[in-house]
């Protein structure tokens, strides 16, 4: 337990915080992969380029200074990245050198000021905190589906639009496959031909159906200056017949039990665990209002799907095609959304955000809103 002197340090640090956090966890990062080069295997070089996990980072080291007297407050963010850690197969052993320079970069950001009283609160805090995520990850790994990453062969493949691909897989190894829980995804680890390093990404399961394997989809990154790496190798390289790695299911973001009706709120390609969420829905007699934005008709993926929904009077679908009528507002949402459903929410950052904006705009409980934004969660700030 943190004593009394040692939570007033730690809160004191909250300015600071607020003013040099993503300077601090930019410099952590630099400086452990300088010290550490194996860990370039395990982290998303997308995101530390475009700054999306130094964000993260920064909020949830915040966070538990904020809410250091009651660090009970930051489990639900803990969960989530705990479910990352353990799809990326982060171990126990894997703190102590994320502690040591976490410790360093408070200190070489902060110089004088990181006095020894913060610098030694600042370390006590870390392995209070640390302690949590190893307990709750050891919990993960124990119920896992299988251990470590597993070889699995591709059977299918199929184009959903142009630049979304569905994949089926089954396991190379004689292995059952343990029922699908709407809303998870599993972890894809390649080593695209040129690269120094292996390469980890998450990719939301599309179906709870799997009679034929394992199935999810993967969205082409092309965009800006930093293309995905993985997304780009399997959709270029990766046929059928191939194997790929891939580590069991994971994730928390799941549909609660609860007598409201749901609302199903997607993006582009965040409409992947949305379809499984639909089917699991469908399956269990509820009924479901779909809202799905994109570009244009082409845009959207799993038409087959949809169209064998068209006449299931369970589930009422609306599409918004931005390119006709603009992005998804208030008034429109207003008139699909009662305020009485529970939202499960998926799609980019700004997306998320967008929405998260909109909803609380309408006074929809923040508690009966869920969401999964393609990017790590911390960084969203609404």
């Amino acid at each position: 337990m943190l004593s009394e002197e040692t939570k007033s340090i730690i809160k004191a640090t909250v300015p600071v915080l607020e003013a040099h956090g993503t300077e601090i966890t930019s410099a952590f990062y630099k400086h452990m992969f300088e010290t550490h080069p194996e860990l370039l295997n395990v982290f998303n070089k997308t995101n530390q380029k475009l700054g999306r996990q130094q964000t993260a980072l920064a909020q949830t080291v915040l966070a538990a200074a904020k809410h250091i007297d009651h660090l009970e407050a930051i489990i639900p963010n803990v969960n989530q990245i705990a479910h990352k850690h353990r799809a990326l197969e982060i171990k126990a052993e894997h703190y102590p050198i994320v502690g040591e320079n976490l410790i360093w970069a408070i200190q070489h950001v902060l110089g004088d000021a990181a006095t020894p009283e913060i610098v030694d609160a600042w370390t006590q805090t870390y392995g209070v905190i640390a302690d949590v995520f190893i307990q709750m990850e050891k919990a993960l790994y124990d119920n896992a589906d299988w251990e470590d990453f597993k070889a699995f062969k591709v059977v299918d493949i199929k184009e959903e639009t142009k630049d979304i691909k569905s994949f089926t897989v089954q396991p190379v190894e004689a292995m059952e496959l343990k029922p699908v829980v709407a809303g998870q995804y599993i972890t894809v680890k390649v080593k695209p031909l040129g690269e120094e390093n292996t390469a980890l990404r998450h990719y939301s399961i599309c179906s709870i159906n799997i009679d034929k394997g394992l199935r999810f989809a993967v969205k082409r990154d092309i965009a800006g200056e930093e293309k995905g790496l993985v997304s780009n190798y399997l959709h270029d390289e990766v046929k059928v017949g191939d194997e790929i790695l891939l580590t069991a299911p994971a994730g928390e973001f799941l549909i609660e039990e609860s007598d409201k009706d749901v609302v199903l709120l997607s993006g582009g390609v965040g409409m992947t665990p949305i379809m499984a969420m639909l089917q699991d829905q469908l399956s269990k007699g509820k009924k479901v209002k779909f809202i799905h934005s994109a570009y244009n008709k082409d845009a959207v993926p799993f038409k087959s799907e949809i169209a064998s929904l068209e006449n299931n009077e369970q589930v009422e679908f609306y599409f918004n095609y931005t390119e006709l009528n603009g992005r998804l507002n208030k008034e429109k949402l207003a008139q699909l959304i009662s305020g009485e459903e529970k939202v499960y929410m998926c799609g980019s950052v700004g997306f998320m955000e967008s929405m998260l904006e909109l909803l609380n705009d309408l006074g929809i409980a923040r508690e009966h809103i869920h969401f999964e934004p393609f990017g790590p969660k911390m960084s969203i700030t609404a």
